[in-house]
């Protein structure tokens, strides 16, 4: 097998994407945005794990050596099913960066995710094992913007920021992106929240898989050049827009 396989449910694992390619740029990566499915955060487990099995048998088929689960939501609902269900295979997921928080010591922390992961038991664990007495965390759902992102709506995308946000200017010092479609509009949410560190998480799972990857001994040792296939779900003009992203710093 020779490919990294990355998915998630549209546009936003293309800010861990371009973290796996900066860091390993000789690999060749595969990409699936399920786009037609998004907003994962809507959805119930058993519908979420249907809907993942798929799209792990399709980045089977298409030679995947290791597969990234570049969505909060997905991974906090399906990873151990997953990883069950397929014993043979290397999954790196996603979760929310509030261990990084805990570590800078941050003391009034928002937790900004999709209103799946908001309520997750993930979650929930890795507040009861990385949250000082000392520290505030504020659990923020980020309703609907995954699918406002993945539609480009920039009027909308502002309105619900502004609404959802504008309540904790005088009360964060961090905010931790909890959905990966959340890293795509990290300059929207600076103009809410102004000066505030926003902590993603996307290069420590970078890393992650590169260990996996050299632990096993699939890190491809050649320096030929990479390359990079993405497919979309939904059209081909969220294709040619995911190109356009990665051309930008995210």
């Amino acid at each position: 097998m020779s490919k990294i396989g990355v998915f998630d449910s549209g546009l936003g694992g293309l800010s861990v994407l371009k973290e796996l390619m900066h860091l390993m740029p000789n690999e060749e990566y595969y990409f699936y945005e399920d786009s037609i499915h998004v907003p994962y955060g809507e959805k119930d487990d058993d519908e979420l794990f249907a809907i993942t099995s798929k799209i792990v048998d399709t980045l089977l088929e298409r030679d995947c050596k290791i597969i990234v689960i570049a969505c909060n939501t997905a991974t906090t609902a399906c990873m151990r099913r997953l990883r069950e269900a397929y014993p043979n295979t290397i999954f790196v997921g996603t979760v929310p960066a509030i261990k990084v928080a805990y570590d800078h010591h941050y003391q009034h922390t928002i937790i900004f995710s999709t209103p799946y992961t908001t309520k997750s038991r993930r979650v929930q664990e890795l507040i009861h094992d990385y949250h000082r007495e000392d520290q505030d965390l504020y659990l923020v759902s980020g309703e609907n913007l995954a699918g406002l992102i993945e539609e480009n709506q920039e009027k909308e995308i502002h309105q619900v920021l502004e609404r959802i946000l504008s309540p904790y200017k005088d009360k964060a010092d961090s905010i931790v992106l909890g959905c990966t479609h959340y890293s795509l509009i990290k300059k929207e949410i600076s103009e809410v929240l102004p000066n505030i560190p926003l902590i993603d998480g996307t290069i420590g799972i970078s890393q992650e898989v590169k260990r996996q990857l050299e632990r096993h001994n699939l890190l491809k040792k050649e320096e030929s050049p990479g390359s990079l296939e993405i497919v979309n779900t939904k059209n081909e003009e969220l294709i040619k827009r995911s190109y356009e992203i990665l051309e930008k710093v995210i």
